[in-house]
């Protein structure tokens, strides 16, 4: 049946409701400022490049890297975002003039934050450019003062703010990707913190163990006592004439304490392998942008880890697309137990000759090797294989939204089965919500989060809190992951598809699913109302329309003028 009844007039539908949706239209779109979906935003005049989030483990406070800042925000009230105290961390004049002086930008001379970890119950560990000589301090969380007076951040911090790295703190130690020096050219992993407990580790400069990398992640995993890490970088096992981007995965481990003799103070457990996000013989999207890790379900083994990326591709043929693959802990392991290339270091051109393991790459415990075997993982460290997609295919192809950052949580819907639900914010401003189905990737919805465009920093998930925090050039917004709410009548809860929200008959209301809930009304696979609402009494006008509009409705009509789309029950 047609009917020309609106939803709440803060609301633009886009597409059909029926079970033949367009996969990646957003069945919902809220744009900015209207009431159907709120959010909250924290700026200032002297807050800018919110570079860096870290949040506490309860979520109620957010530290915030900032342009010459470090800041602890009051997250834990629901309509605001409090300031609850800020660090002054700039540059001197002459800082600043000596920056100047060697060629760069007055722009890029500030101390942009790149590192925000806590080192422990009571501090910080925080790293800036400072000016393109990268300083690092010990930070109290509680009152937000310097402990220490700041150290070198070199290898620790890139020089640029532009430069991409990635940092984790574990077990006090600081494991870390960026670049170590001024002009940018040797990138470099490495272990810090070590406190006389431990050496420092870096990896040996020896050509080809990084080339021109762009970092993007780390991750650690406990039970493997592992760091992966994530990034893009030149694939010199292609013979191309053009250089040919690749993303990898790479992985050190914890216990490595450098070699005797060879690999002195260096990585004996460094591997890394190609992440291949490509269906069949088409072109890969190879260019890494984002990745987030999605744990195990209770109960499920450590190697059922996954890892959602985000990719784009470097061909024209591709321009404007985003792909999201999935990779499993399991099979980056089997790549990395699997044979290695061999580097011709007269040619430096890569071969897959098999010959004979003198030592596994990759293993733990090697620092007690033989010359003879540190020499072999020094020169084979990269995997033979790529490691393939879960279910050798991509989880989402758009070619609607140029994604630029995602991240990933398991949702238990009402029906007590497990979910994934990503977010992705794209190019244009704009978060997307979407269920991943055996049928593909449903969007739920879209928030605008900005009016114009701005540079996105950061973002940052809270499942204790249910909220998603934006780092952005101008400050932080935070947007609540689910709006059951809004949807006023069974149909509308269950078209949603949203694990987050399922119609409650008793209450008659869509409420936030939870263990604690039964017999909610919910359907995230078909969204099949005439099941899911059978049992539910509705009369005419709760079917097609709230009995009157929530206050302000009327004036958000006047000023938006919003496309009328029929809706199918």
């Amino acid at each position: 049946m047609e009917h020309p009844y609106l939803l709440p007039l803060t609301v633009v539908l886009l597409g059909f409701l029926s079970q033949s949706f367009t996969k990646l239209t957003p069945r919902v779109s809220f744009p900015t400022g209207i009431p159907g979906r709120p959010l909250t935003r924290f700026s200032g005049h002297d807050v800018s490049n919110t570079t860096t989030l870290l949040l506490s483990e309860n979520g109620d406070m957010l530290y915030v890297g900032s342009r010459n800042a470090v800041l602890a925000l009051d997250v834990s009230h629901k309509d605001t975002i409090v300031l609850r105290s800020k660090l002054d961390w700039s540059p001197s004049e002459k800082d600043i003039e000596q920056c100047s002086m060697k060629g760069k930008k007055m722009a890029d001379c500030p101390n942009f934050i790149r590192v925000l970890q806590f080192l422990n119950t009571t501090h910080i560990y925080a790293c800036g450019t400072f000016a393109f000589s990268p300083r690092c301090t010990y930070i109290n969380s509680e009152t937000l003062t310097m402990s220490l007076k700041a150290d070198e951040g070199r290898g620790r911090c890139p020089y640029d703010p532009y430069q991409r790295n990635t940092a984790i703190i574990v077990d006090g130690e600081l494991y870390t990707g960026t670049v170590a020096d001024y002009r940018g050219n040797r990138p470099v992993i490495s272990r810090h913190l070590g406190e006389g407990r431990r050496l420092d580790l870096k990896l040996d400069d020896t050509l080809g163990w990084l080339e021109e990398p762009t970092f993007i992640s780390s991750s650690f995993i406990p039970d493997e006592e592992k760091i992966y890490l994530f990034f893009s970088e030149v694939g010199r096992e292609y013979d191309f004439i053009d250089k040919f981007i690749v993303s990898r995965v790479a992985q050190i481990c914890m216990s490595d304490v450098g070699g005797q003799r060879t690999l002195q103070r260096r990585w004996t457990t460094f591997a890394k392998a190609q992440l291949l996000c490509q269906v069949d013989s088409e072109l890969p999207y190879n260019v890494i942008q984002d990745i987030d890790t999605l744990p195990p379900a209770e109960g499920a083994p450590a190697d059922d880890t996954l890892f959602y990326g985000l990719f784009t591709s470097q061909w024209s043929v591709n321009s404007g697309r985003s792909a999201v693959c999935s990779f499993r802990l399991t099979d980056i392991k089997s790549v990395f137990s699997g044979n290695y290339k061999v580097l011709n270091r007269d040619t430096l051109q890569w071969s897959t000759r098999v010959q004979e393991k003198i030592a596994n790459p990759g293993e733990c415990g090697l620092h007690n090797a033989s010359d003879n075997a540190l020499r072999f993982v020094k020169e084979n460290f990269l995997a033979d294989e790529s490691v393939r997609p879960v279910g050798r295919r991509l989880t989402l192809l758009s070619s609607e939204h140029d994604y630029s950052h995602l991240t990933v949580q398991r949702v238990q819907a009402a029906n007590s089965r497990d979910y994934t639900v990503l977010f992705l914010l794209t190019e244009s401003g704009y978060l997307h919500k979407a269920v991943l189905l055996q049928s593909g990737a449903h969007i739920i919805e879209e928030v605008q989060v900005f009016e114009q465009p701005q540079l996105v920093k950061s973002l940052k998930l809270s499942i204790p809190t249910g909220m998603i925090y934006i780092g952005t050039s101008e400050g932080v917004v935070r947007v609540p992951t689910a709006n059951c709410s809004f949807y006023w009548t069974c149909p509308q809860c269950v078209l949603a598809r949203d694990p987050f929200c399922g119609w409650d008959p008793v209450s008659r209301a869509c409420v936030e699913a939870s263990k604690t809930r039964t017999g909610l009304c919910q359907d995230i696979d078909r969204g099949n109302v005439k099941e899911a609402c059978n049992t539910v009494s509705m009369t005419h006008r709760d079917r097609f329309g709230p009995n009157k509009l929530p206050a302000g409705s009327d004036a958000a009509f006047q000023t938006h003028q919003l496309k009328v789309i029929h809706i199918f029950l």
